[in-house]
């Protein structure tokens, strides 16, 4: 539920959510936006839809658009708030069961970390100016993470990172240095949330504001 919350989406407004399914972040952002403006949920997996048309209705949404692009060629926009649900290796779900980081590595992340980088960068264009940007993962990878922020914004002089702070949850800042490579020391504005800190799942949110 965190990352709508970053991503503060308004009535009236239009918002574009890329890999939404089941939608409960979907559903969340419509209430926000109290039924009113456009979400355009973007799913690219048909067998996904179903569920997320199911939630849909079942909970009196009105202003959601289902489409299935490649989140990566989605050819519409401007929008006034974009949040990047991103597919990754789900390493903050390991209270589920081991079997969660079993299905975990590097190599795994960086398969991810190519599709996350494009999903991003789509994103990244199809945000009007002063818009907002939030791309979160449930996986502690810095691969899938502050690498993927770092690469998308590359040298961008048009994009910001902003503070991420939740009231009720302590937040780690992003890291700025991994395997030996020093990142953007900007990237101490994302936010890593960790179980044994708030008894949560562990999770990544990053917020980019569009100058």
């Amino acid at each position: 539920m965190v990352p709508p919350l970053v991503l503060d989406p308004q009535p009236e407004r239009a918002s574009w959510i890329c890999v939404p399914s089941p939608g409960s972040k979907t559903t969340q952002i419509s209430q926000m936006m109290e039924n009113q403006g456009l979400v355009i949920a973007n799913e690219p997996s048909l067998a996904r839809v179903a569920p997320l048309r199911s939630n849909c209705e079942r909970l009196g949404v009105l202003n959601v658009a289902v489409t299935r692009y490649d989140g990566r060629i989605f050819p519409r926009g401007p929008f006034d708030r974009v949040l990047v649900d991103a597919p990754c290796s789900s390493e903050g779900r390991e209270r589920r069961g081991p079997g969660v980081l079993s299905r975990c590595g590097y190599n795994r992340s960086l398969d991810l970390q190519v599709l996350q980088i494009g999903l991003l960068k789509n994103a990244l264009r199809l945000t009007k100016p002063g818009g907002v940007v939030v791309y979160s993962t449930c996986t502690y990878a810095p691969e899938e993470n502050e690498n993927v922020v770092q690469a998308a914004l590359g040298e961008a002089e048009e994009f910001r990172l902003e503070k991420v702070s939740i009231p009720g949850l302590q937040e780690c800042p992003g890291i700025t240095q991994w395997n030996g490579k020093r990142l953007n020391d900007e990237l101490q504005c994302t936010a890593r949330y960790y179980p044994h800190i708030n008894d949560t799942g562990g999770f990544y949110v990053a917020k980019i504001i569009k100058n």
